[in-house]
């Protein structure tokens, strides 16, 4: 099973009432957002570490490129 970012959402169309399930799936999340949730001192850490191996994932595949860098400056590798 694909990773999910959050819960899905269902929407109902009044008119129609027929029901559309979209789904957050870790994959399909961008970059932005994807680092918005790892740095945010509020995301739980349960989130924190599927973003983190989203992020690595990504990295090995070559679709992005990472760097950290801690208080003092010291810029390190994304692991």
């Amino acid at each position: 099973m694909p990773v999910k970012y959050k819960t899905e959402h269902r929407t109902i169309d009044r008119l129609t009432k027929k029901e559309k399930t979209e789904y957050y799936w870790m994959k399909c999340q961008p970059l932005d957002e994807l680092l918005k949730s790892f740095n945010d001192e509020n995301t739980k850490p349960k989130l924190r570490q599927k973003v983190k191996n989203e992020l690595v994932r990504r990295q090995k595949i070559g679709l992005i490129k990472l760097q950290m860098r801690n208080s003092e400056g010291v810029v390190s590798e994304f692991k």
